[in-house]
């Protein structure tokens, strides 16, 4: 049902009903309506069992009052006795019987309001009754056994076969079929073996019920034998059948014969059987699923053995049906007495359906166009419920609705005349009078106590609205309503006031603006102050949001000058001041020009390309209101660092040219481009990229620069150079021409290198002097052809090795994993070779010098480290130059010292006074496999990161003077000839202030005065403070304490 009287069709001549008073009817009507079904009863099967002796038909209805229930069955109204019983709306049967009971019910719903019918439902029982009778047969002749079942069920039966009481069912084959339209079991040829007892079983698809007939015997008698005969068609299908749109159809050919006949199918216009179809085993059932017009057509059912054939034939129609539904419905309405009433419904379905109303469950004899119902004059007796009924051959569907006949005298209450209107003068106002009366109430108008009449100025329109054009200050004053009808009189009265008219005084002007700027557009007004104008700004037509942009601001107080701040392009546009009143509206527009840079040029083609060139041309962008001076070109390629000017001709292309030649562009190169334009403001954005192409090939035009060599192996000479960049190589297959000659000779010597890559060439020749000076230069090729060479430079061959070793190798060992190595330098002949370095090689007595570490120098001393303790080594030293290392000295041994001692200090105790830090420790006693206790190194640095300061000690105790205010982290190790030994590790000093220093001295002499023999140590393995005795009567705060401090 639909809540609003707006949506409605209905129309009415005379005595409509005023939108106000459908709302407060809509009100009333929720309350208190006629019924309306939300449960009907439907098609139904229900199965006849032992077990059920109850069956519901649902129907159920709202309604205020609550509607009441009749029903009835085949057009007759049900008494309720025993049979039949009212649950609410739904009807009970009690102990159905499938004659007594089936047929079609109907529910019919009652209140005060009508009565309304729900749709026929058509109601069936299933149940079943089967019998056999004894075959007997001679062998080889066909049979047939019926089960004959009395059956009152649309649901869907399948029958079976069990044979001699076999669990499972008979199996059909090409001899044996079971037919699903009459349960017979078909035989097409008795042997031997069907000789038995055969029973029936049914089954119920909807009820799952199944039933067994008694058994019947096939008996074979020996005094006959059948012959063989041709095919006797025994089950087929008819000889037409309508078929649905989407439904599965089954077609059954079975015959009997003797030999056993084939089955086969056809259709009998040529064309091949649907992929779809299903044949079972025995090829008597012919299924095709889902049903299309393509499907339709004349089938055959061809039984055929050596003795001959026969045919069955059967036309499958296709029968469109669209089952029906509404396309336009009935909708409640409320009319006024005397009003004229048009309904109409309309509902779709093949065959097209025809229509019926009823009124109060009662056929209307009236003519019906179509769904059209016409009642004139409607009056009291026609209000009720109705019903349209539209129905075809398939079924029938039901639309509802209630009709409210209203009478009643003129009413304001709901719809009074304003009680005040403002106007400005020379406006127009219209009141609208709109009482609730049935029927239609006649208006008159009076000011004061003088009825008006039309005028010049003054109009009243048939709906009763007063219309006052060209508003003076005489028109003020009180306006009354006054309505009649048949059933009374009412009215209602407002007042007119007329205020001046609302004028823009400053409107804004149009104006240009650079992009960047700030304006202010005026808006100023004159009018009635008490009328509180508002003011609002359109952009483009829509209204400027200030809250949500940042460049738009009302100012100026009283009145609604905008300003726009940090003008854009977007800016651009019509801006329009609207104010408002209550009484009135003025607008004013102004036009904003925003002036910017140049937007991007458009349509850029790359047109004749050479190795060097290309033609460039393109269009030009919008300007912004300031024209185009000049365009630049800029490209791009995979070599470059983005995008890069470059030169063109004409060199500054002119805002009026569309087109120019971009120059020295390097050859076989890919390149794109885009163009950019400017103008007074700035320049603007660039244009899209061109699509990348490439620059022709050509002769190669950059030589290789740093051409130099030297170095190598003796009877080498080294040639080295700058490869070209592959932007600068001008074509494929590009590569390199080395060419050299001894000093003071003619002829060149050549050598081409295919690479673009390469960058070093070695010339190799046994004959070639150590350090002989060549000239060299080198040159570049490609596809195209040989490009410029390189300066000529004078590089010399390579050195021969060293021939000597160093002389006076000797050694000293300065700890137990380092030892120092001196000697003499070689003395230097510059004809032969030159001196870059030593090679100092370090075994274990023991090992091959092949297996020696080395270190390269380019003194005459090297410190060897990462040494083992107390072990001998052997050293040998050896030199080196561009050409490689030369022979090794003779080896000198050497044993270094003890290891440093393992242990750390111990038992360290430290004492916190006047900013001096007195540290004690246990001597650390070497091992006998460790270099001797020296002294020790005391290390210590403000915080983990700060530097550290060493203080070196032969005492185990020492002061250090240290600023107060900062943590100190504090290190001890024990000195030998071996190295330094095993470090305490770190142990942290807070930062003590003046006042702290004062509480830790206290609290050491109260500890002193508790107790005088006391000490505080650390104890490693834990965090906690932990106090012993202390002959010395020492007080010792360790790290354990500072968390004491600290909490």
């Amino acid at each position: 049902m639909c809540s609003l009287m707006t949506s409605w069709r209905v129309t009415a001549s005379q005595g409509e009903i005023s939108p106000n008073y459908t709302n407060s009817f809509h009100s009333e009507r929720s309350a208190r309506h006629g019924p309306v079904f939300t449960q009907e009863p439907s098609d139904s099967v229900f199965p006849l069992r032992s077990e059920d002796n109850k069956v519901f038909i649902n129907c159920k209805a709202k309604g205020n009052p609550v509607p009441h229930y009749k029903w009835k069955v085949d057009g007759g109204y049900i008494d309720m006795d025993l049979n039949y019983n009212l649950v609410e709306g739904n009807l009970l049967i009690n102990h159905p019987h499938a004659t007594h009971h089936g047929g079609v019910y109907q529910c019919i719903a009652t209140n005060v309001f009508g009565t309304i019918v729900s749709r026929e439902a058509k109601v069936q029982f299933a149940y079943f009754v089967m019998s056999l009778a004894q075959v007997s047969l001679p062998l080889s002749m066909p049979t047939i056994l019926c089960g004959r079942c009395l059956c009152s069920s649309p649901a869907e039966i399948k029958y079976s076969w069990v044979f001699n009481g076999r669990p499972s069912f008979l199996l059909q084959d090409t001899r044996r079929f079971v037919s699903q339209r009459t349960g017979n079991l078909y035989i097409a040829k008795v042997e031997a073996s069907d000789v038995g007892n055969y029973t029936c079983v049914v089954r119920n698809m909807m009820t799952n019920a199944t039933a067994y007939s008694s058994p019947t015997p096939v008996v074979l008698r020996r005094d006959a034998v059948m012959g063989e005969y041709e095919p006797k068609i025994e089950v087929q299908f008819p000889e037409s059948l309508h078929v649905t749109k989407g439904s599965s159809v089954k077609l059954e050919c079975f015959a009997l014969g003797n030999p056993v006949p084939s089955i086969t199918w056809r259709r009998t216009d040529g064309n091949p059987l649907p992929g779809k179809i299903k044949i079972n085993h025995s090829n008597g059932v012919l299924e095709i699923p889902y049903f299309r017009p393509e499907d339709a057509g004349v089938y055959e059912c061809v039984a055929e053995n050596s003795r001959g054939k026969n045919v069955a034939k059967g036309q499958l129609v296709f029968q469109s049906v669209e089952h029906l539904q509404w396309v336009q419905t009935l909708k409640d309405v409320h009319m006024a007495i005397e009003a004229n009433l048009q309904w109409e419904c309309k509902a779709s379905g093949k065959p097209k359906p025809v229509y019926r109303w009823l009124k109060n469950g009662e056929p209307l004899v009236i003519l019906v166009e179509g769904g059209r119902l016409a009642v004139p004059r409607i009056n009291l007796l026609d209000s009720g419920m109705y019903q349209c009924l539209a129905e075809n051959e398939h079924g029938a569907i039901y639309a509802s609705a209630e009709l409210k006949v209203v009478a009643s005298s003129p009413d304001f209450s709901s719809s009074p005349v304003k009680k005040s209107m403002l106007i400005q003068r020379g406006g127009e106002v219209i009141m609208e009078c709109r009482p609730h009366a049935s029927p239609r109430a006649s208006i008159s108008w009076r000011r004061g106590g003088e009825f008006l009449k039309d005028s010049t100025r003054r109009t009243i329109m048939g709906d009763g609205t007063l219309r006052i054009s060209n508003i003076s200050e005489s028109d003020g004053g009180r306006y009354t309503c006054v309505a009649r009808n048949p059933f009374g009189t009412s009215s209602s009265t407002g007042t007119l006031v007329v205020k001046e008219p609302t004028k823009i005084t400053v409107p804004p002007l149009s104006v240009d603006a650079t992009v960047g700027e700030s304006i202010v557009l005026p808006c100023e007004v004159s009018g009635d102050s008490s009328l509180g104008p508002t003011f609002k700004w359109f952009f483009n037509g829509k209204l400027i949001d200030f809250n949500r942009q940042d460049h738009f601001e009302m100012i100026g107080g009283s009145a609604g000058d905008l300003m726009v701040r940090n003008i854009q392009l977007k800016h651009s546009g019509k801006y329009v001041c609207m104010v408002h009143t209550v009484v009135d509206s003025v607008s004013a527009a102004a036009h904003l020009i925003v002036r910017g840079p140049p937007g991007a040029p458009e349509g850029l083609i790359v047109g004749e390309i050479t190795d060097s060139t290309a033609q460039l041309s393109w269009e030009s962008g919008p300007d912004h209101h300031s024209p185009v001076i000049t365009y630049s070109i800029q490209a791009r390629t995979p070599f470059s660092i983005g995008w890069q000017a470059v030169r063109t001709v004409p060199d500054s292309v002119p805002g009026q040219m569309f087109h120019a030649t971009v120059i020295d562009l390097n050859p076989w190169v890919d390149y794109e481009f885009r163009v950019v334009a400017s103008n007074n403001v700035g320049v603007g954005e660039p244009s899209m990229q061109s699509k990348q192409i490439r620059t022709k090939a050509a002769v190669p035009e950059v030589a290789p620069g740093n051409v130099s060599g030297g170095g190598g192996r003796r009877g080498e000479l080294v040639i080295q150079w700058e490869p070209i960049p592959e932007e600068l190589q001008s074509g494929e297959e590009f590569g390199y021409v080395v060419a050299f000659r001894p000093l003071g000779t003619s002829t060149w010597k050549q050598t081409v290198l295919a690479s673009p890559d390469a960058s070093r060439y070695t010339f190799r020749n046994d004959s070639v002097p150590p350090l002989s000076q060549f000239e060299v230069k080198v040159g570049v090729y490609n596809n195209k052809g040989e490009g410029p060479s390189s300066h000529v430079v004078v590089v010399y061959s390579a050195e021969e090795e060293p021939s000597e070793p160093p002389s006076r190798v000797w050694t000293r060992t300065l700890s137990a994993s380092e030892i120092e190595v001196y000697w003499e330098p070689i003395t230097q002949t510059a004809s032969s070779w030159k001196i870059i370095g030593y090679e100092v090689l370090c075994w274990e007595e023991g090992m091959q010098e092949s297996d020696a570490e080395m270190v390269r120098v380019t003194d005459t001393a090297a410190i060897l480290s990462g040494l083992k303790g107390s072990t001998v080594y052997l050293i040998s030293v050896r030199a080196q130059n561009s050409a490689g290392a030369g022979p090794s000295s003779p080896a000198v041994n050497v044993t270094t010292k003890k290891p440093p001692p393992s242990q750390p200090p111990g038992n360290i105790e430290w004492n916190l006074t006047n900013s001096k830090i007195f540290l004690s420790w246990e001597h650390v006693k070497a091992m006998g496999n460790e270099s001797e206790v020296t002294g020790y190194k005391v290390l210590y640095r403000q915080n983990w990161l700060g530097k550290t300061s060493v203080v070196e000690t032969n005492r185990t105790s020492m002061a250090l003077q240290v600023p107060s205010g900062e943590d100190y982290l504090i290190e001890i190790k024990a000195l030998s000839d071996g190295g330094d030994g095993s470090s305490s590790g770190p142990i942290r000093i807070p930062k003590m202030s003046s006042k702290r220093e004062l509480f830790l001295s206290f609290t050491i002499h109260r500890i002193h005065f508790w107790h005088n023999r006391f000490k505080v140590s650390r104890v490693p393995s834990t965090k906690c403070c932990l106090i012993t005795m202390n002959p010395t009567g020492t007080m010792c705060l360790l790290m354990s304490v500072f968390v004491f401090f600290r909490s």
